[in-house]
């Protein structure tokens, strides 16, 4: 059975303590590998190591960090295969999704920000013949990186590159209950001689390791995706000690299909958005509302459409469905199933737990999941399930479904069907979300800024926000 080790200072150790904890397949409910169960004394290692780094890392030319950057992107491509069952593996998600979405964009994380950096300006502001001022931006020193386990190696790179990039030194945190791939990246950072401390990588547990990383005074950046109830305590601990913070946190999103719109794209789309990575993306559009004149049409047609998706392991090329990260997470989410029924949902489809033969006969799998008949304002319509659970009811009017989709604590992501253009830009303009899909869904583009309001998040990664990010702005003014 295969040790997963920390990457501290270029090299690969076991945690301080000695102990392990382990690390199950969801796909087949068994331990398949151990995972280091670090501490306070790993991370302390972790960024003594950055801290050394970070004079000679920061003081090299952007274009010289850059080609340790391209360096990381080629060999996840070579790769790519090895990454990919890792990551399947270790997620329960269909292999081919991860071969097709997760490791490609986490090799186009670091080519993006390779090249963003190479294109990044400052300002400049003539006061004419009296003085001159001018903007320097300065990489922050150690950068604190905690990554979610729903796209592992994905949203792990998207904070690392740009951190990197800027000329900050890393300690990262994968999510102990997907660490494989974050592991794998550490020998590819051996491999290409990425300069030792330059990125360290801590596994263990989010209130030891991930608490010590936030609370260490010589981490003065934190970059955090993950529950919002951690980002809180985050919040708690770093605003006092006045670190900069980006907290990517949930997501209650509402997908609004209005009766002008292009039906058989928004229900093909819808089915996507509902059930893709078995509804473990942040950006899935959870609470459907059908203006009225179609609702029954398009509730019945996504009934049916969703009745043939196959469950199925995540080796499984017909599986549209893999497996849920973990037993908790699969309970967590059959739990909010009876809720619904208790506040007077009617399951329309799913709802239950799915056994498959042989040896995946013990992994964590649940049926695609459509709720009918709760009111807008129930807890399993304000609250983050983060399964393939979504709930679906009608609307008469633009201002009733604006206050629905409005009501949530979370503002992340929404998405808009319609064919009025003016519609589009009044719902766009007055949904309460960092990200507003009009006639799409998960349509990235690197260069955007993401992120959410209310309690989906503080700041924005992505793009030149994030090379902002971690900077710091310094302005100078020469008087002439």
């Amino acid at each position: 059975m295969e040790k997963i080790q920390n990457y501290i200072g270029g090299k690969l150790y076991e945690p301080c303590s000695g102990d392990y904890l382990d690390n199950y397949n969801p796909a087949t409910g068994k331990v398949y590998s151990l995972i280091p169960d670090s501490d306070s004394s790993d991370v302390e290692k972790a960024v003594s190591a950055a801290k050394g780094a970070f004079p000679s890392w920061s003081a090299l030319p952007s274009e010289k960090r850059l080609r340790y950057l391209m360096a990381m992107a080629e060999k996840i491509e070579e790769n790519l295969e090895e990454l990919a069952i890792a990551e399947s593996t270790d997620n329960g998600k269909p292999l081919w999704l991860a071969k097709s979405v997760d490791i490609p964009r986490a090799s186009s994380n670091f080519r993006f920000y390779a090249t963003a950096i190479a294109h990044d300006h400052t300002d400049c502001y003539d006061m004419g013949d009296f003085a001159l001022n001018y903007t320097l931006r300065r990489p922050i020193g150690v950068a604190g990186c905690i990554s979610p386990w729903n796209l592992p190696l994905y949203l792990f790179t998207w904070k690392i590159a740009p951190a990197l990039a800027t000329g900050n030194c890393v300690v990262a945190k994968p999510s102990e209950v997907t660490p494989m791939t974050a592991y794998l990246l550490s020998k590819i950072c051996i491999e290409i001689g990425l300069p030792a401390g330059v990125l360290n990588i801590v596994h263990g547990l989010g209130h030891k390791v991930g608490a010590s990383i936030t609370e260490h005074p010589e981490v003065p950046v934190i970059s955090f995706t993950g529950g919002t109830s951690t980002g809180q305590q985050i919040a708690r601990v770093a605003a006092p000690m006045f670190k900069k913070m980006s907290l990517e946190l949930g997501g209650k999103n509402p997908n609004i299909i209005f009766a002008d719109c292009d039906f058989e794209a928004a229900l093909a789309t819808t089915k996507r958005s509902s059930f893709a990575n078995q509804g473990q993306i942040c950006l899935c559009g959870s609470r459907i509302f059908v203006e009225r004149p179609i609702y029954e049409k398009f509730r019945d047609a996504f009934v049916a459409q969703t009745k043939k998706m196959v469950v199925g392991h995540p080796m499984d090329e017909k599986a549209k469905l893999g497996a849920v990260v973990s037993k908790d997470h699969m309970e967590k989410v059959l739990s909010y199933v009876k809720l619904a029924e208790e506040e007077g949902g009617t399951v329309l489809v799913g709802g239950k737990r799915v056994i498959l033969e042989g040896e995946h006969a013990e992994g964590y799998y649940l049926e695609p999941t459509i709720i009918e008949g709760l009111s807008y304002d129930c807890r399993t319509n304000q609250e983050e399930i983060f399964g393939p659970v979504v709930t679906i009811m009608p609307f008469d009017k633009e201002e009733e479904v604006l206050m629905y989709a409005n009501s949530t604590k979370y503002g992340l992501s929404s998405t808009v069907w319609t064919s009025d253009l003016k519609r589009a830009h009044r719902m766009a303009s007055q949904l309460e979300s960092g990200i507003v899909w009009i006639n799409t869904w998960l349509l990235r583009d690197l260069r955007t800024p993401f992120g959410g309001v209310k309690q989906s998040g503080v700041g924005r990664e992505g793009g030149f926000e994030a090379l902002h990010f971690f900077t710091e702005p310094k302005n100078v003014c020469i008087k002439l």
